[in-house]
Parts: structure tokens; C-alpha cells; sequence
């Protein structure tokens, strides 16, 4: 049910111009929950969440993927908490901080330019190339007070 589940989803929100960065189907007591999370070039806003939900609905309704139990659909942005896994996730967050971690150790810096193959990471002392296939994982910080904005 996943596969055609995620592909349903995929082929309904790239009409939309939008991407699908996690499908999550859970149980959720009497209901499952069915969490989608998007996102885009320039980041995703309420109407586009607005728009996909109810694209995402009426698709979902006209099929039996979901089957006949009752479901919760929740419709949401990428999000800071998510991994930058691919490359149009480093794509979209350049400028932003980010904290990389390596095979031996951690390193933080600022999403300079990147493509298919790696990012160049800012840090306070250089700028460094790293491969993306050299990341174990990376997470977007959270900034309040950015000095620089």
C-alpha cells in the first residue's frame, strides 16, 4: 500500500508545483493519521498547503489506496527537523546554518553554493567542499538573532 500510496501522492502535488519530502501512515487510535510533508524552490507557504490538502483529499477520496477505514490527513511543510538528504535540499537552504556531521567529527557552517555531487560549507575559519556521500548527517539550525541578516 506504501509504494502506490506514494506514488498517488507525488503524481497529485507535482501538478501543484510541489515536492514530497515524507509520507508517514500511522495508527492514531480510532484513526490512522496520514502525514505528507512538501516543500519547494523558495519554501512553501499556507496556500500552498491549503491548495495540496485539498488536492491530496479529493484524490485520496476517489481512490481505495487508503482503503475504507477512517483516516486523518495532515498536509505540512519540510520543515528545519528534517535531514538535508538530497540536493535540492541543500539547494534550498543556502545562506541558512547548518550543523554537518562527518564520519570523525562535526562541523558548522553556512550552505554556500552546492549541486548533484556536494555543498561548500562556510565555517569561521574557511570555506571547505564536502561531498555529499562524506555526511552522515545534517541538520538546519535554528537562528533567532542572525548578525549578518
Amino acid at each position: 500500500m506504501t509504494d502506490r500510496l506514494e506514488t498517488l501522492v507525488a503524481s497529485c502535488v507535482s501538478d501543484l508545483g510541489l515536492d514530497v519530502e515524507a509520507v508517514e501512515l500511522r495508527e492514531g487510535g480510532r484513526r490512522k493519521v496520514l502525514r505528507i510533508a512538501l516543500d519547494a524552490d523558495g519554501g512553501i507557504g499556507i496556500d500552498q498547503i491549503a491548495a495540496a490538502t485539498r488536492a491530496l483529499n479529493e484524490v485520496l477520496d476517489t481512490s481505495d489506496v487508503m482503503g475504507s477505514e477512517p483516516y486523518t490527513l495532515e498536509v505540512t511543510s519540510r520543515g528545519v527537523e528534517r535531514p538535508l538528504t538530497l540536493p535540492r535540499h541543500w539547494r534550498r537552504n543556502a545562506g541558512r546554518l547548518v550543523r554537518v556531521t562527518l564520519e570523525d567529527t562535526t562541523l558548522d557552517g553556512r550552505i554556500g553554493d552546492s549541486d548533484e555531487t556536494g555543498v561548500d560549507l562556510t565555517t569561521k575559519k574557511d570555506t571547505t567542499r564536502i561531498a555529499y556521500d562524506q555526511i552522515v548527517k545534517a541538520l538546519v539550525q535554528t537562528e533567532l538573532n542572525r548578525k549578518d541578516a
